[in-house]
């Protein structure tokens, strides 16, 4: 199978789906992409390591970004493609594009609110696409877009069963996403579209493709392979004690000011009930209430990185409850592509 996207290609219709912070990791977004399909590195706070972090984020999050790409190039060997999940929301949109307009990354999608702008800082040379929850917001946005005459190279349409931040209300959460699909397939006839949240198994990567989806994102299958950024130790324990029904997967609420979906630890439970105040404010994020949030994401998902089981923010999606075990990516993408 060849898919076309820009006038680059791929082998495997299959996006990694971008995990901050950190769980995108370098080896696992050159591992995906070495199979040929798409890699998908995180810019939120990539730099989460660097010494200078809490003093001047902006500049470690660069520098970090750079020795991960070079890093997931040379494990590729070539083969697929590398994109980069820049939130909408985060402070410094602006200057973050205009940083990864300037790196060698094949391209940049973006979610969590509306892109409207971004063709005018993502050059022509380099795939752009729009993370959607539905027909309508692509729509909104590609009429923005007319008047920098471009359009998507790519489409991701994300469901509510998806994990981290959902573009839905509480009462939507129940909608049929193939039926969302159908209707961006009629709306869009030559742009590729992959579906996400809840297409981790064969089965359902057999039926987005066979409704007409070009592909399938992945977040929550490729988070349990041996080369995530999650700790091996996290990655067992969250799997035995959700086998043991003893960690749920549910939705939450996220300072970012949008659903999310993730795993129902001592933190989710915590923060339900009390403030977790900040250690350290970095002002990441442009729509959190910084002084009536309930917790810091970013400390949460540092934490999670760090495989602090009680303090992490584990964002998952429902694909969580087929998995059983670890695996490395190429036994995962074996395995999705089995035929039945």
């Amino acid at each position: 199978m060849s898919i076309r996207i820009k006038d680059k290609y791929i082998e495997i219709p299959i996006i990694q789906g971008a995990m901050a912070i950190g769980m995108s990791s370098k080896d696992l977004v050159g591992a995906v992409a070495n199979r040929g399909a798409i890699g998908t590195l995180s810019m939120v706070n990539p730099g989460y390591a660097q010494k200078d972090f809490l003093k001047n984020p902006f500049e470690a999050n660069k520098r970090a970004y750079i020795e991960d790409l070079k890093f997931a190039r040379k494990k590729s060997k070539g083969r697929g493609l590398i994109l980069t999940n820049l939130m909408h929301v985060v402070e410094r949109f602006d200057e973050y594009l205009e940083f990864l307009n300037s790196t060698d990354v094949d391209g940049v999608v973006v979610g969590a609110g509306l892109p409207l702008e971004l063709p005018k800082y993502i050059s022509e040379e380099k795939i752009i696409g729009p993370i959607v929850s539905s027909a309508r917001a692509l729509k909104i946005i590609m009429k923005k877009w007319e008047k920098y005459k471009r359009k998507p190279d790519l489409i991701i349409l994300e469901g509510p069963k998806a994990g981290g931040h959902l573009g839905f209300k509480r009462e939507d959460l129940e909608i049929d996403i193939l039926d969302e699909l159908q209707k961006i397939i009629k709306l869009v006839k030559d742009i590729p579209i992959f579906v996400g949240g809840g297409f981790g198994t064969p089965q359902a990567m057999r039926e987005a493709l066979r409704i007409g989806a070009t592909g399938v994102q992945i977040g929550t299958g490729f988070l349990f392979t041996k080369e995530s950024g999650l700790p091996k130790s996290a990655k067992e324990k969250i799997l035995n004690a959700k086998n043991k029904g003893n960690l749920k997967n549910v939705i939450l609420e996220s300072p970012v000011g949008l659903l999310a979906r993730g795993m129902e630890n001592n933190l989710v439970k915590q923060m339900k009930s009390e403030k977790i105040p900040p250690k350290h404010c970095l002002s990441c994020i442009k729509t959190c209430k910084r002084k009536d949030t309930n917790y810091c994401i970013s400390e949460a998902l540092i934490n999670a990185v760090k495989g602090d089981i009680n303090k992490g923010l584990f964002f998952a999606g429902t694909d969580i409850e087929n998995i059983e075990r670890v695996r490395s990516v190429d036994d995962y993408i074996d395995w999705l592509l089995e035929e039945k």
